[in-house]
């Protein structure tokens, strides 16, 4: 196979195996759209930290391929530490997802005790509503009662977005590993680091058409039933991507 070819074909291949790995792993959206849903997120907002979160994904597994033949590890020594770190970033979505369904349902009940929980783009606070009083008219006649700051010492819309970074920095791009070592034991860093570029850039546009697409698709439902939950299905979702990757084979 002459060069030109081998470079046709590896960075087609790239392409393909990236936007195929991600679009069948739920674990690559399905966070962004249920945390959209549930916190109120812009489609701008939830575009960003999918892309965020996505780069940072890709970017621990070049860094590590980079690391490994730079300290003449073989691709069977960095794939094994590829599976391992997938394991640990799977169990840690099913923690963040579990926690953050916990958080949600004690918001669910102090809703019901009379508690409206509101979600402005992600910032979450709580109206407190009379009993014969529901009125929003210009006076509405409730107060706002933002959660105190003893009991929440971290801003939560800042915890969950860096909860959701260091879960994808912790989860590994098992496909790259072979692609990306292939021209770089051979000491080609430049078709080796375009290997890695096509592969980012695939494995992002896919995550962010599909989150995007994913977010259109649901904005028209008003779900008012589910809307006290939301945070709590959200969670759930999330951790049952988490063992879906462990138990799947996704």
């Amino acid at each position: 196979m002459s060069p030109d070819a081998l470079t046709v074909n590896l960075l087609a291949s790239a392409a393909v195996v990236a936007v195929v790995h991600t679009a069948i792993g739920p674990d690559h959206t399905l966070p962004f759209v249920m945390l959209s849903k549930a916190r109120g997120w812009s489609l701008r907002k939830t575009l960003w930290i999918t892309g965020l979160c996505g780069l940072g994904h890709v970017a621990s597994s070049l860094v590590l391929g980079g690391l490994g033949v730079a300290l003449g590890a073989s691709t069977g020594t960095i794939e094994g530490l590829e599976l391992s770190r997938g394991d640990l970033a799977a169990w840690a979505m099913v923690v963040f997802g579990a926690v953050y369904a916990l958080w949600g349902l004690r918001q669910a009940i102090r809703a019901r005790r009379g508690l409206e929980l509101h979600r402005h783009d992600g910032d979450v606070h709580l109206h407190s509503h009379g009993t014969h009083e529901h009125s929003h008219a210009p006076h509405h006649g409730h107060s706002h009662l933002l959660t105190p700051p003893q009991r929440q010492p971290v801003d939560a819309r800042s915890a969950t977005f860096w909860s959701l970074f260091v879960v994808f920095v912790l989860g590994p791009c098992e496909p790259l590993i072979p692609l990306f070592f292939l021209p770089a034991s051979e000491g080609n860093w430049w078709l080796a680091g375009w290997t890695g570029a096509v592969f980012a850039l695939a494995t992002l546009a896919t995550m962010l058409l599909l989150v995007g697409l994913a977010v259109l698709g649901l904005e028209p439902l008003r779900l008012k039933f589910l809307e006290r939950w939301a945070h709590s299905l959200a969670g759930a979702v999330i951790a049952s991507s988490g063992l879906a990757v462990l138990y799947g084979g996704l």
